[in-house]
């Protein structure tokens, strides 16, 4: 699939990012990224807890609870060590405090050790290749959020605003 339409324009790709935890912060930035390398346009449109990607500091964690598909696998040891599905049962995951810490800090050194970029490269390679970061006006609005909270090449814009946007969209997903 080339970076052109059946109509001479680019071809556009619109995302809707509505989880803000480590392991959903990936998929809208590794899409954008990879659309806007090949020369497509591309917007995402940050709502309700996905928002929170756009701000300057970003502290996205993983949140095992209520993902019981979620293998635990650690990033240190043995290949075959490495190499077991830890089963975290969603019991054990609400009662042992500081499991979501502990669980981002094995999440991010995996990714580590596997050359996976972190969110923060990958947020900053889409602002480098002009992926328009939208942020929901309305969402900003009901968390208390201030324009300032979030980086600068981000945009603010309404529902309205982002749907104009992804109706000329090639492909359309929401996260």
């Amino acid at each position: 699939m080339g970076s052109e339409n059946g109509n001479g324009k680019p071809r556009r790709l619109a995302l809707i990012s509505s989880k803000g935890t480590l392991d959903w912060a990936y998929p809208p930035f590794i899409l954008a990224s990879a659309a806007a390398a090949m020369d497509w346009e591309v917007g995402i449109f940050f709502t309700f807890y996905g928002l929170p990607l756009l701000k300057k500091e970003l502290d996205a964690k993983v949140s095992p609870l209520g993902n019981p598909a979620m293998p635990m696998k650690m990033p240190f040891g043995s290949e075959g060590f490495q190499n077991i599905n830890w089963p975290m049962p969603n019991l054990l995951m609400a009662n042992i405090p500081g499991f979501e810490t502990v669980a981002t800090g094995l999440m991010k050194k995996m990714f580590k050790n596997k050359g996976v970029a972190t969110v923060e490269e990958l947020r900053e390679a889409c602002i480098d290749m002009g992926v328009r970061l939208i942020g929901c006006q309305m969402t900003m609005d009901v968390f208390g959020f201030d324009r300032e909270d979030f980086v600068p090449e981000a945009e603010v814009a309404g529902a309205a605003a982002f749907l104009a946007y992804a109706a000329d969209a090639d492909v359309s997903l929401f996260i």
